[in-house]
């Protein structure tokens, strides 16, 4: 018994380790599924979650100003999704995070009169803005937003915080 025990053990430490981080694993899962919803490339933009008091700033922008082709796929994309955000839509972000992403069924169930979701072009990519004065609706954003800066971690960056 004491052979078979010892045996394993220094497989243990023999084998090299394969394993992904977990977190890892996430993260290339989310960039995959990300590819058949989002049509610009990920390695030539950002993600940018902004919290605000009312809610917060999603940017999209790109790492290249000059990249006129990557701005107009943005500015389509976010355009998109800002009406169907609107119209109480998020099936683009569940199917990139899952449907359990925190945050997501509160804002699926918020009415236009709850949420304001407006679109905006930038020079170099769009944005769009989430607000509400409903305490529910912005802790929402907030877990969304967090949600999302965890699953695009190579891809996203906190903006300014709430001041």
């Amino acid at each position: 018994m004491y052979k078979t025990v010892m045996f394993y053990c220094l497989l243990l430490v023999c084998l090299p380790v394969s394993a992904q981080n977990p977190h890892e694993t996430r993260l290339d899962e989310v960039a995959e599924r990300g590819r058949h919803v989002m049509p610009f490339d990920l390695e030539q933009t950002c993600h940018i979650f902004s919290k605000t008091p009312q809610g917060g700033v999603q940017q999209v922008i790109v790492k290249d100003q000059s990249n006129a082709p990557q701005i107009a796929l943005i500015q389509a994309h976010l355009s998109k999704i800002a009406h169907e955000f609107s119209l109480g839509d998020f099936s683009g972000p569940a199917k990139i995070h899952g449907d359990t992403m925190p945050g997501l069924q509160t804002l699926r169930k918020a009415t236009t009169s709850r949420l304001t979701i407006r679109y905006q072009s930038l020079a170099n990519g769009a944005q769009i803005t989430f607000a509400s004065e409903e305490a529910e609706l912005i802790a929402a954003i907030h877990l969304w937003f967090d949600a999302q800066l965890s699953d695009h971690a190579r891809h996203a960056h906190s903006g300014h915080s709430m001041k």
